[in-house]
Order: structure tokens, then sequence, then C-alpha cells
């Protein structure tokens, strides 16, 4: 994001304007569902502010959820009224209020970025692309595509299927064809003023700004939420944890999930001592670490008084735990990283800004991280996220 504000040859700034109500049908609370770890609202935002040429970012919202959400990542909010926050609603009639609040409060916009935070990998550089042609009067209106060869058709009436961007007698080699490009609904820039006039985001000199395939999935189903998240582990990376506390389970995260048990009932459990060593690292850089385990055996006390750190064992409800030992330390959950390897890990994660999987966690487990360590628990998986959270 420009750290000054820039009169563009449209007159104006440069304005990126996130639509998202909070009812949605497909998916219950859909624009704040995490995708690797982070609100769908909240992945927009942050796109758009590390895009050139975005001067600010405003959530236009009904939803008091989705406000703190957006705020907390940088947005400005626009409280949209009810008579545009129905199923029936244009996003179109949303932008249009967005532009007219601004307006009313001494912003003149000269350029809008309309985002949708249904698509999750928005390509800040191609945002930053887009957004240097229309205010460049290169283009009035331009939008985010990926190429494709797929032959298309359709039904007719009688469900008859009918060729539609080729001729089915003929099927040339892809080498051979011209590609066909397919609109993503990520993102769409435009001049304001024109925009205003024609209430539609296409008008004038219509240009496309390509973007890999791979980001143009949208969410409009439970089903691709769930791509959504598995896409985000190979996609997202972050070599630094930039937190303030670092909160672990103990099964599976500390141990390897494994335990021999002797003839009284006494357990064993096998640890890392490179763990060890990184919690003590972890320690003397003065980052607080609790242990926060359901389990009650004795051997989750013993591992964290060698260790120096504090535990909360037998607990049941680990959010509400987590929560209150937030609270008490004065710690912001969103600066608060949670590693943890099974399903009742999801509560927690679901609260704090990074929600961390060791590498052999649950399926469900790694869908909800926002980062899914390389190393397995009791293998080091706990040293590997503290050097990820200490400075180099």
């Amino acid at each position: 994001m420009t750290t000054e504000t820039t009169e563009t040859t449209t007159g104006g700034i440069t304005v990126a304007i996130i639509p998202a109500r909070g009812g949605s049908k497909g998916v219950p609370r859909k624009n704040v569902q995490r995708v690797g770890g982070i609100p769908l609202v909240a992945r927009a935002v942050r796109s758009a502010l590390a895009a050139d040429g975005i001067d600010e970012v405003v959530v236009s919202t009904d939803d008091d959820e989705i406000a703190e959400v957006a705020e907390a990542a940088g947005a400005r909010i626009v409280r949209r009224p009810a008579d545009i926050s129905g199923d029936s609603a244009s996003s179109e009639s949303a932008v249009l209020h967005a532009l007219d609040e601004l307006e009313r409060s001494g912003r003149r916009v000269g350029v809008v970025a309309f985002l949708q935070a249904t698509s999750p990998f928005i390509p800040s550089d191609a945002l930053a692309a887009a957004v240097e042609l229309v205010a460049g009067d290169v283009a009035d209106s331009v939008f985010a595509a990926h190429e494709t060869y797929g032959f298309l058709w359709s039904r007719t009436d009688a469900g008859e299927a009918a060729a539609v961007n080729h001729d089915a007698s003929h099927r040339p080699r892809r080498q051979d064809r011209e590609p066909h490009f397919l609109e993503t609904g990520a993102l769409y820039v435009f001049r304001a003023d024109r925009f205003r006039r024609a209430r539609h985001r296409f008008f004038g000199r219509i240009r496309i700004v390509e973007v890999p395939e791979w980001t143009a999935i949208e969410i409009d189903d439970e089903h691709q939420l769930r791509i959504a998240r598995a896409l985000a582990g190979l996609h997202d990376t972050a070599e630094r944890i930039e937190v303030r506390a670092v909160v672990t389970d103990f099964d599976g995260v500390h141990t390897d999930d494994t335990a021999t048990v002797d003839a009284d009932g006494g357990e064993r459990v096998r640890v890392s001592r490179e763990d060890g060593m990184g919690v003590s690292l972890l320690r003397k850089a003065g980052i607080p670490m609790l242990i926060l385990s359901t389990e009650v055996n004795p051997v989750v006390r013993a591992r964290a008084d060698k260790l120096r750190v504090p535990v909360l064992h037998g607990i049941d409800d680990k959010a509400a735990a987590l929560r209150s030992w937030a609270e008490e330390n004065g710690i912001p959950l969103a600066e608060i990283a949670y590693l943890g390897n099974d399903v009742n890990d999801l509560p927690a994660m679901a609260i704090v800004g990074w929600p961390v999987a060791v590498a052999n966690a649950h399926p469900l487990v790694r869908e909800q991280a926002r980062i899914v360590l390389s190393r397995a628990g009791g293998n080091g998986a706990v040293r590997e996220l503290i050097e990820r959270v200490l400075p180099a």
C-alpha cells in the first residue's frame, strides 16, 4: 500500500471497497470463516493493503463481527443500511453507498478497487497492476481472469449439449487454439465517476489483468471452503511468525502421541530434547509460553516443570481457558500462536491470530491452521515453531 495519499489522473484517491454482509445461506457466517487461519474478510483487507496504489481500504457491512475483524485487519468500516443488505441486494449498490459515505466525509475518490472476500487468494500484484491501468487512464474498467483452453458447452431446452466456444466437429490441438479468459470474480477496478453513471462494473475501455488459475477459487459452498483451506497450506507462506506469546497442546505436540503403560498404570511418553532447548530460548527472550492440555496425567505437569513453563491441564474448554489466560496476561488473542494436533484443539485455534499445526496433525486441524509445520509432534515441532517466532 502506498504510504501517502496520491491523486491520480482520475482526480481523486484510490479506494478498495469490500462488500461483506452478515447473512449467508450457502456457508453460514461465510465472511468470517477462516482460510489459512485468517477470516476471509481479513484476507481481502490484507491483500488490498499489500497492493501498491491503494490509498484506503473500506469494508461495507451490516454485521458487528465482520466490522470488528475487518477493522482489526486495517480497514475503515462503512455501515450498510438494511435495504441493501439482503440476498437480493447487488454488490454495486454496496459500492455506490460506500462511495457516497466516503465523499460525505470529504474523501474524493477517483479509482475504485472492488474486491470480493469470498475469493481468498487475491493476488496483490495483479490488483496493483489493475489499479495502474485505470489510474494511468489506459483503461476505464479492469477485471481479473485466468487463461483457459477449455471446451465450453451449454444445454438446450431439450437437454441436448451445444458447443459454445468451438466447433464440435473440429478438435484442434491446444497449441493451435486461441485461449479464452475466465473471470475469477476476485477483483474489479474502475473509474469512480464513470461507475456512478453506468452503475455497473463493466464500461468503457475494458481490460483483463491475468492471474494464476489456482487463485480463481470462489467460496459459495462448504466444499469450496474445504478446497480453499487445503490450498492455503500450499500457497500461504510466512517464515516469521510475529506473536507475543506461544501456547501449545501437550500430547501429540510435545510428544509423538504414543505412551507406554507399566503394570501399575503409570505412563511414559517420548519428548524431544530439541524442543526443550527451544523452550529455553523462548523463555530467555521473555516471550510467555503456556501448555494447555485436556490430560490430567502427572507426566504433563512433570514435563512443564522441567521446561519451567506454566501449565493448565485437565481442561475441557480450551478456548475459554485460553481467553482467560490471555486476558490475565494482557496479551491480545490476535498476537498468540497456538500449536495443536487434534480436533480438541480446534476451538482454541479458532480464536488466535496464529493457529499452527504439527506436520502429522488431524486433517481438520491442518485445514484450520495458518501454518503447517514440517516437523511432527515429539520430533522437534515445538522447536520449529519457536525458531520462527524468535528473531534471527
